[in-house]
C-alpha cells in the first residue's frame, strides 16, 4: 500500500512539475470590428513566456555586432515604435540607413513588412535588420552562440520552448511574439466608436475630410492597407529610393511605397519611407497641392484635394485622434526590468 501511494505521489508530482514547465497560453485579442489577423497563429502560438523571451530580446544590443544596438534603438515605444531622432534610420557604427524607420504597429494584420515589402511574413522580417549592415550588421551564427552561452537566454528560451535548442527560428519566433502584441486600438477615435468619446467639431469635420481624402487608402479601422501606391513624392536624388521596383524590377513600380499606418501618427515623424517631412502640416501640404502628378502616381492623388486652411487644420485636429495614450505606455511594452 505504501509502494502505491508512494508511486501516486510521484505521479502528481511530476504531472505537477510538466505542468509548470509547460508555456502558458496568451490569448490574443482582435478589437470589435476588425478584420481577421493575417498572421498565422498556428505556427507560432503565443505564450506568456514566448512573448516575455521576445521582449527581452527586443530591448537587448546582444544582437548586434558590436551589442551595441537593439531593435528599440529605432523602434522606441514613446513614438509608436519608430525613430524620430533622424530622416533616416541610425545603425551600427552610426551608419545611416536609406529609409525612415517603420512604426511597429498592428503588425497581426501585415501581409508584409518594409517600406517595399520585400519580406512577406512577420517570422522572418528580423533577419533583415540584424544582419544589415547599416543596422546592426551581426553574423546570425555568432549571435545564435551567444544566446546559447548566456544563462539568462538558457532559462528563458527553456521556458518559452522546453526542450529544444536555441536557434534562429526561435529567435524570429520569439520575437514575433513579442511584436504581434503591440496592438494599438485605444485611441480617441477608437473611444468615438464604441460611444466613449465624442468627437469636438473640429474633430468631426476633420474626419469628413479624411474619409473624402485619404481613407481610400488609409482604411479604418488599421488606417493602412496592404496595397503600394506612388504617392507623387520626387525621387530624392540622393537616396535614388524607387521603392517596391527594387523587389519586382517592374517599371510599373517605380516610386511605390507601402502603405503605412496613421496610427499614432502624432508621434511617429519624421514622415514618408526617407523622412523628409517633419510635421503633419507639412505632409497635408503635399497631399493638397505638392503632388508630382506624373503617370505612375496612384490614380486617388491625380487630382489635388483643394482644401482650405480650415480643413487643413480639421483634418490635423482628427489625425491626432489617432493617439493611442494607452499603447505608448503601455508597461508590458518597456524595457523589461524583471531579472529571470
Amino acid at each position: 500500500m505504501k509502494v502505491v501511494w508512494s508511486l501516486l505521489v510521484c505521479s502528481l508530482f511530476l504531472g505537477f512539475a510538466s505542468f509548470q514547465n509547460k508555456p502558458q497560453p496568451y490569448y490574443f485579442s482582435i478589437p470589435e470590428g476588425w478584420p481577421k489577423p493575417h498572421y498565422n497563429f498556428a505556427n507560432n502560438p503565443l505564450t506568456l513566456e514566448g512573448i516575455a523571451l521576445g521582449r527581452h530580446l527586443f530591448y537587448d544590443p546582444l544582437l548586434s555586432r558590436n551589442q551595441t544596438v537593439s531593435c528599440a534603438s529605432c523602434h522606441l515605444q514613446a513614438t509608436g515604435f519608430a525613430h524620430v531622432d533622424h530622416e533616416l534610420s541610425h545603425g551600427i557604427d552610426n551608419r545611416i540607413g536609406t529609409r525612415n524607420a517603420m512604426a511597429l504597429i498592428n503588425l497581426a494584420w501585415n501581409t508584409s513588412f518594409m517600406w517595399d515589402g520585400g519580406i512577406n511574413h512577420l517570422d522572418v522580417q528580423s533577419l533583415a535588420p540584424i544582419t544589415h549592415p547599416a543596422e546592426m550588421d551581426a553574423s546570425l551564427e555568432e549571435v545564435i552562440e551567444r544566446l546559447q552561452k548566456n544563462e539568462k537566454y538558457k532559462r528563458l528560451f527553456e521556458s518559452a520552448f522546453p526542450g529544444k535548442t536555441i536557434s534562429s527560428p526561435l529567435l524570429f519566433k520569439a520575437l514575433s511574439q513579442f511584436m504581434v502584441t503591440l496592438v494599438s486600438s485605444n485611441s480617441k477615435y477608437d473611444q468615438q466608436k464604441r460611444g466613449e468619446y465624442h468627437f469636438t467639431p473640429s474633430e468631426a469635420k476633420g474626419y469628413l475630410v479624411f474619409q473624402n481624402h485619404c481613407g481610400s487608402c488609409h482604411r479604418e479601422p488599421l488606417f493602412s492597407s496592404t496595397s503600394f501606391e506612388n504617392n507623387g513624392l520626387a525621387l530624392n536624388p540622393e537616396l535614388k529610393d524607387f521603392g517596391r521596383m527594387k523587389i519586382t524590377n517592374q517599371m510599373e513600380d517605380s516610386l511605390l511605397f507601402r502603405v503605412p499606418t496613421l496610427r499614432n501618427i502624432q508621434f511617429t515623424f519624421p514622415y514618408m519611407h526617407d523622412g523628409r517631412f517633419q510635421n503633419l502640416n507639412q505632409v497635408i501640404k503635399h497631399y493638397n497641392s505638392g503632388i508630382d502628378a506624373h503617370q505612375y502616381v496612384s490614380k486617388q492623388l491625380k487630382e489635388p484635394m483643394h482644401l482650405t486652411d480650415k480643413d487643413r487644420v480639421d483634418l490635423e485636429s482628427f489625425l491626432r485622434t489617432l493617439s493611442d495614450q494607452s499603447f505608448l505606455q503601455n508597461k508590458k511594452y518597456q524595457f523589461p526590468k524583471d531579472s529571470f
